[in-house]
């Protein structure tokens, strides 16, 4: 996985794009700036945006190649990251240091992620909110009539509604709906897709 992502990470232009994905920044306008947590984060289009307004941002991705790309444009827009290659379980975060986590299409190993998002929740502080948008289930439909849609090609890799209520289950949930959105990031996100959004805060 790690060869695929750096592989695709290697060219000179931004897969997804160098502008922020619009949910994201939609829910991340409407907070007071604080610390923020962006995993499995790529080229660094998210982080940068947030890091331009006023977040204190960390990282991360298994790519190095990503990570290059990330550092690249937060000099190119003179602005800090901490930004961390490696294993998130590896990773030196303290419970309750962030303020906000985004999972921007953040779809991890079945096998790891259920574990991901219950320690996401203990990396929140009190109050703090998850902003996530990924690929449901039904992106396999969208992908296979427009292959630029994008997303894991594997269904358990693919989220649903109640998969999220389960896993972020120690959240106050303010929205988790499925959604056909039409994208329009980079190279590999393109057209008509089936994404899941979800708000959740932890309780003060």
């Amino acid at each position: 996985m790690k060869e695929f992502w750096n592989e695709r990470f290697s060219s000179e232009e931004y897969i997804y794009g160098t502008e922020p994905n619009l949910f994201f920044k939609s829910e991340l306008d409407k907070r007071t700036p604080g610390d923020l947590l962006m995993p499995a984060e790529g080229e660094g289009r998210n982080a940068v945006y947030a890091a331009n307004n006023g977040w204190n941002v960390t990282a991360f991705d298994y790519s190095t190649e990503a990570r290059k790309k990330a550092m690249q444009l937060a000099e190119k827009s003179r602005v800090d990251l901490t930004y961390h290659v490696g294993d998130f379980e590896q990773l030196p975060l303290k419970p309750e240091s962030f303020d906000a986590i985004g999972l921007i299409f953040a779809h991890f190993r079945p096998s790891k992620r259920s574990h991901y998002h219950r320690a996401f929740i203990d990396l929140l502080k009190p109050g703090g909110i998850v902003i996530l948008e990924a690929f449901s289930k039904d992106q396999l439909t969208y992908s296979s009539k427009n292959p630029k849609a994008g997303g894991p090609k594997k269904e358990e890799v693919l989220f649903s509604e109640q998969m999220i209520a389960e896993e972020f289950s120690g959240l106050n949930i303010h929205r988790l709906t499925k959604d056909e959105v039409e994208l329009a990031e980079g190279e590999h996100h393109v057209g008509k897709s089936s994404v899941i959004r979800f708000i959740g805060e932890k309780p003060a």
